[in-house]
């Protein structure tokens, strides 16, 4: 996928794609940040403890959608994830994010 691809709507389209396939959404913010708004049925996972979370997030055996407020976190996490064989996907800023899924 080219980067224009990308910027143009390719990840709306993977996030589309893995939504299709019952992904889990991982909320990656401090448990305070995630405490002041977060998209309903997303778990918090705060990024500082997601590497002794692999086991559990191998175990629900579903593709992963992580989410931050910017994006920043939530990339370092799918990255990690990715690292362990999960699949995962940066979905951004996870208001920016719920606007995307509920459409």
């Amino acid at each position: 996928m080219g980067l224009f691809n990308f910027l143009s709507g390719g990840k709306n389209d993977k996030i589309k794609e893995f939504q299709s396939r019952d992904a889990v959404i991982i909320d990656v913010r401090t448990t305070a940040e995630y405490k002041q708004g977060a998209i309903p049925g997303s778990k918090n996972i705060p990024l500082q403890t997601i590497n002794g979370k692999i086991d559990y997030l191998r175990n629900l055996n579903k593709p992963i959608i992580t989410c931050c407020a910017s994006g920043m976190r939530s990339g370092s996490a799918a990255s990690t994830l990715n690292t362990h064989g999960l699949e995962a996907i940066n979905g951004g800023g996870w208001q920016s994010l719920f606007a995307k899924i509920k459409s």
